[in-house]
């Protein structure tokens, strides 16, 4: 039997990964047609089903669950392999996946300093599309955000901060309408993050009272929902720890300080054997030392 394309089995792990074919689409930097049309060929080729298509889901057959099984075990040796062909032959590589706001609040604006004393490592950073809750096979780190993840005797893993939010706005907000009390947001849009609709209704809790905002304006990014906030559009639940900077800078303010926790942190990654990789080893004490709590 020929065997099916390479580029089709890719696109088939990150479609099978997210469930989604617009998101593997986001991630393989193609259209979702042609997601669905390479996961299309494949099966034709094959002879069999490898997705359940519903209405608004997507879900794997059997056959495409023990498929995705086999491939991502093949992926990550190959994956493997490769970095260890750069590492004797070429340039050191280290592969980095982690929550795209925490990418451009946190990482971008410190990088630079791991690059100048690293100046003979690549580092290959990965913005994870969806929530990332556990160590992906083809990352060399990753920063995911949840719960204490379960001990694993191959994976190390070091707590960087918890995750809590705050009420916060653009200067310019307050100046049309002053919010000097927590009844005074009911006078206000708020803005709220997909992923956490619940997250004024719980913050809202701890204070005991009910919110009534004048409107609500939804968000698919947590970044998005930030820059909305800087833009006057609302109020809105910024990360405390990942807003630092626009806080420090003035384009957003600190409402109140009583903030919502979550239950959950950000956490570093790796496997257990990957640790002692120079390159490895150097990025990870740099996250550690630049992001941890201590920090």
């Amino acid at each position: 039997m020929r065997l099916p394309s390479l580029k089709f089995l890719k696109t088939f792990q990150v479609a099978a990964m997210r469930l989604s074919f617009k998101a593997a689409a986001e991630e393989l930097c193609i259209t979702p047609s042609a997601v669905s049309h390479q996961i299309k060929g494949l099966e034709e080729q094959l002879g069999v089903a490898l997705f359940e298509r519903g209405p608004s889901s997507l879900t794997l057959t059997e056959a495409g669950a023990s498929y995705f099984q086999h491939l991502e075990t093949v992926f990550a040796r190959l994956e493997a392999v490769t970095e260890q062909l750069r590492i004797r032959y070429g340039r050191d590589v280290v592969r980095l996946h982690i929550p795209p706001f925490f990418a451009t609040e946190m990482l971008l604006p410190r990088l630079p300093s791991f690059l100048e004393v690293r100046p003979d490592t690549d580092v290959h950073i990965n913005t994870v599309s969806g929530p990332l809750q556990s160590h992906p096979a083809e990352a060399d780190l990753s920063i995911v955000v949840g719960a204490a993840p379960e001990e694993a005797h191959d994976h190390a893993c070091h707590k960087l901060f918890s995750q809590t939010f705050v009420p916060a706005c653009s200067p310019t907000l307050l100046q049309r309408v002053p919010i000097d009390t927590v009844q005074d947001l009911n006078k206000h849009t708020l803005i709220i993050h997909e992923a956490r609709r619940d997250g004024w209704q719980r913050w809202a809790q701890t204070l005991g009272i009910d919110l009534r905002p004048k409107s609500i304006v939804r968000f698919d990014s947590m970044n998005t929902a930030a820059e909305a906030a800087e833009h006057g559009v609302g109020v809105a639940l910024v990360s405390s720890r990942l807003g630092n900077e626009r806080f420090a800078q003035g384009t957003l303010v600190k409402l109140f300080d009583r903030e919502l926790e979550t239950g959950e942190s950000y956490f570093l990654i790796l496997r257990k054997e990957d640790a002692e990789r120079p390159n490895v080893k150097a990025l990870t004490e740099w996250l550690i030392e630049e992001f941890s709590i201590a920090a």
